[in-house]
């Protein structure tokens, strides 16, 4: 396991829940955590109702070592610090590794989703790659309820030979195909999240609330469709289902930190008091880039965009916004 979030320690009880913890490996950057990982058998900052039960020796701050003892590498850390997480670690050291991306966002500069990156700048081949998707929140994972993961790559065999690694009595799975459908899927829902935040933020109700969504998914899949051409039902808990239950719970970051711009904080304020990374917020510019490529009609992005990268009031935009939707 590769990042110390509330999202990785959720899976790391899943993991631990299947075989016997000696087998998981954990890098952690900040060596205070370790240190009371170690000592007390929970994450400090995050769902610390869960226990840890993972021998100290295989909990590090070395990545290098964490690699090559593991067969499976689970990448957990935010979208725009990966590159910095990976600084020094070569193709070589990833060659013959599954690697999994539990990551919900697109690498900045790179413009990049995960398997995209992975595949370009490591020389992972797509068959060795899988892709964690929800709807799933780690705070009710710690709670254990039930939960659904869809688990994508191009490799069947290995998508479901992951998939029972996390399956459990409260967390049940789906197998996918569509990698860059569930990739690009998931870092556009947090972007909706963001919209449906600062829409609460600003005044806007549940009637409106509905409506933003249900065009959201629209967008949602044009842009799947645009981008990678093949059959898929958008209705399906991998789309619908992650971004309703990010655009709506009250764990959603996302959404939290759309509401706090709704009601007038910027977005550095927002960050700070936050205390933990919004995906949309990169991800939006990182699509704003992407889509002039495809260009699909994507008003929604755009609102989000403008509003956070370009100062536009959320209220002029969000106003503007309700006379494309329908």
């Amino acid at each position: 396991m590769i990042g110390g979030g509330s999202w990785a320690t959720a899976i790391i009880k899943m993991l631990s829940d299947n075989f016997t913890a000696k087998e998981i490996y954990w890098w952690m950057r900040n060596q205070d955590s370790i240190v009371h990982l170690q000592k007390y058998k929970h994450n400090p900052n995050y769902l610390s109702s869960v226990e840890i039960r993972i021998p100290e020796d295989n909990i590090s701050d070395n990545i290098a070592d964490i690699i090559e003892k593991a067969e499976y590498i689970i990448l957990n850390v935010p979208a725009a610090f990966l590159k910095a997480t990976l600084d020094g670690i070569t193709p070589e050291q990833l060659k013959d590794k599954k690697i999994i991306s539990a990551i919900k966002g697109i690498v900045p500069d790179e413009n990049l989703i995960i398997g995209e990156f992975l595949n370009q700048k490591y020389n992972v081949s797509y068959e060795d790659i899988v892709v964690i998707s929800g709807p799933c929140h780690a705070e009710e994972v710690a709670l254990e309820k039930l939960s659904y993961l869809t688990i994508a790559s191009t490799n069947l065999d290995l998508a479901v030979t992951f998939a029972r690694l996390l399956s459990t009595r409260y967390i049940k799975t789906n197998i996918s195909d569509d990698i860059f459908g569930t990739e690009y899927a998931a870092v556009l829902k947090n972007i909706y999240a963001v919209a449906s935040g600062i829409c609460h933020g600003i005044g806007y109700g549940d009637n409106f609330q509905a409506v933003l969504i249900s065009n959201a998914i629209r967008e949602i899949k044009r842009f799947v469709d645009a981008v990678h051409p093949i059959s898929r039902d958008i209705k399906e808990s991998a789309y619908l289902g992650d971004l309703l239950v990010t655009a709506y719970s009250q764990f959603s970051r996302n959404r939290t930190f759309g509401n706090m711009i709704g009601k007038g904080y910027t977005v550095k304020s927002a960050q700070l008091e936050m205390n933990m990374v919004a995906e949309g917020y990169y991800a939006v510019n990182s699509m704003h880039h992407v889509n002039k490529k495809y260009k699909v009609d994507m008003p929604i992005c755009r609102a989000v965009y403008a509003i956070l990268y370009e100062k536009h009031s959320p209220h002029i935009e969000m106003r503007l916004l309700t006379e494309q939707l329908n």
